[in-house]
């Protein structure tokens, strides 16, 4: 049996696949930029006329959904929980989000910086507070839980 890989960021998107199940058109990560061992991760996602959502929310005047720019963070959780040999196998899973503020819209054209701070993880249970922003203005943040399970689906 071999070793299982090991994963330093940057991370790019063929990377972010290896470890995360989420694929066009529900993968909203581009690149993990950063993370540590104390659970602050950053990245980005460079978002364009051509993302699905835009059609129709709002057809004159594109928005990204909040709870999809929620999901960008929740996503960029799994891929540093699951980067982690010890995971390898698992799948997380959003459990709950709470203290969910928005901004400012994010539009066709922004790149949405995804930043989470201090996860702590128990056990399978985890949570982190996650900021997602604008050219340095915050777009929306939140607190989000976690849960990890066995991936019992096969590949």
């Amino acid at each position: 049996m071999s070793e299982p890989k090991i994963y330093t960021p940057p991370l790019d998107v063929e990377q972010i696949c290896e470890i995360i199940p989420h694929r066009f058109p529900f993968l909203l990560v581009d690149k993990v930029l950063n993370f540590d061992e104390q659970g602050n991760v950053e990245g980005y996602k460079n978002l364009t006329i051509n993302e699905p959502f835009f059609q129709g929310h709002f057809p004159v005047k594109p928005i990204m959904p909040g709870v999809l720019v929620i999901e960008a963070l929740a996503q960029m959780g799994a891929v540093f929980i699951l980067a982690k040999p010890e995971n390898r196998g698992r799948i997380a899973f959003l459990a709950g989000v709470d203290n969910a503020r928005f901004r400012r819209p994010v539009v066709p054209g922004d790149r949405l910086d995804l930043k989470l701070c201090d996860m702590r993880l128990k056990g399978s249970f985890g949570k982190v507070h996650g900021i997602a922003s604008v050219n340095g203005q915050i777009a929306a943040e939140a607190d989000i839980s976690f849960m990890l399970a066995p991936n019992t689906r096969s590949a």
